[in-house]
């Protein structure tokens, strides 16, 4: 096929055509799936922002609440079966996330991020964390368990002595863990506020990188399809003298 557009010939080869097309079409993709990113990183950013706009008591019998909804919990720690969930960064720094399951009063669990301790000089030397077991209430944001972007190969079951460090656990592999079924619907997690006592580092924030950042991304894909499209043009545009030498 080629066309004739004033003294060129655009007369492109149907591979290199059909090649085109498909990694376009992948690009394009690519940048449309990173503006839904930015869509639901921006709902994630003000879910987070709103959080703090009204607090709730949570209890045994609370129905799930909105993730970062801002909490109020009464009932006290349990010190002796905290775990430490491994490979937490802050500031390029390694350490641990301190959980501690907080036994609600009237019954029933909910476990508590009382924030991030740094490793110490080998895996070896566990952090102290004590904490009170007096009654108290405690405030900070719903959330979830932190997750691995991939979960490689097959976790070991959590087992003591206390505390137990653990990678990415789950709430049920705590909950078994530690011999408890009563837990709060209300929340998975509770990000214990950065004002509250006998907490550690907490900078809580929406996980993942900014909307905008999301848009930049999705800006250059769609810049590589359109300069890939230019150059598919360029490249398959011919003088007609040369494209008549070229013929038998």
């Amino acid at each position: 096929m080629s066309i004739r557009i004033g003294s060129r010939i655009f007369a492109p080869r149907p591979f290199t055509t059909l090649l085109t097309l498909a990694l376009i079409v992948l690009l394009v993709s690519l940048g449309r799936w990173q503006l839904r990113r930015a869509d639901e990183k921006r709902a994630l950013f003000d879910s987070f922002a709103a959080g703090t706009d009204a607090t709730q008591l949570i209890e045994l019998g609370t129905p799930a609440v909105k993730r970062y909804q801002h909490v109020e919990a009464g009932g006290h720690y349990d010190e002796t079966r905290q775990v430490l969930i491994d490979n937490m960064m802050n500031a390029e720094h390694a350490g641990y996330f301190v959980i501690t399951p907080f036994a609600l009063t009237g019954g029933g669990w909910v476990l508590i991020n009382r924030g991030w301790v740094p490793l110490g000089n080998s895996r070896a030397e566990r952090p102290v964390i004590p904490v009170a077991g007096d009654a108290r209430k405690v405030r900070g944001r719903a959330d979830h368990m932190p997750s691995p972007g991939i979960q490689m190969g097959t976790k070991a079951e959590l087992a003591p002595p206390y505390p137990v460090v653990a990678a990415f656990p789950s709430r049920a592999e705590i909950a078994r863990l530690l011999h408890e079924t009563s837990w709060t619907a209300a929340t998975d997690l509770v990000l214990l506020d950065p004002a509250e006592p006998d907490g550690y580092v907490r900078k809580w924030s929406a996980p993942g990188f900014p909307p905008m950042r999301h848009i930049g991304y999705a800006v250059q894909w769609f810049a590589l399809a359109l300069t890939l499209a230019v150059i598919y043009v360029v490249t398959n545009l011919r003088r007609s003298g040369a494209a008549d030498a070229g013929a038998p």
